[in-house]
């Protein structure tokens, strides 16, 4: 597992990581070989990078009464739909069309970073994420996380925390 910090970062690099650099926040990338056939990305990110699968995030796109919003939940649980609508003032969510959120953030499905989306998204992060001095989310593809602090990522995402995840 190769780690970079935000000073050894490559030119370029995701639109995750270019919005961090640009940013100025302090992160650390983390590259695995990503395994297609590994039957959870998340799980395969702890796994990979030998993290508690409640430190590491996965990246959710939902529908709140027809208006796409970015969950940010522990691999470790689930996402809670009626919790995710009630952070945001919404009444009913669902899960947006896998196709919609790709187009929409600019990423592959399993590497749908909370960072540097083509269009910007209202973003919930779970509360939870604030008991953890950092957290990682996806970098923006599969086989590449970013390890930050929690409030950087909320400052950077203008997310709301609330308790959206579930055991």
């Amino acid at each position: 597992m190769a780690k970079k910090s935000k000073k050894q970062q490559q030119p370029g690099g995701t639109p995750a990581t270019v919005a961090l650099t640009a940013a100025g926040v302090e992160f650390t990338v983390h590259s695995y070989d990503h395994d297609p056939s590994h039957p959870s990305y998340g799980e395969e990110a702890a796994e990979a990078m030998g993290v508690s699968p409640d430190r590491v995030f996965k990246t959710l796109v939902a529908d709140i009464d027809g208006a796409l919003t970015v969950a940010v939940v522990p691999v470790a649980g689930q996402l809670d739909l009626k919790a995710l609508a009630a952070a945001v003032g919404g009444k009913r969510a669902t899960m947006a069309d896998p196709t919609l959120a790709e187009r929409t953030t600019g990423y592959v499905r399993g590497g749908i970073s909370p960072l540097g989306q083509r269009k910007k998204l209202p973003t919930v992060l779970d509360a939870s994420a604030s008991s953890h001095p950092t957290i990682c989310v996806s970098a923006g593809r599969r086989g590449l996380e970013v390890e930050l602090s929690p409030e950087d990522l909320a400052t950077l995402t203008e997310a709301v925390l609330a308790p959206i995840g579930r055991a």
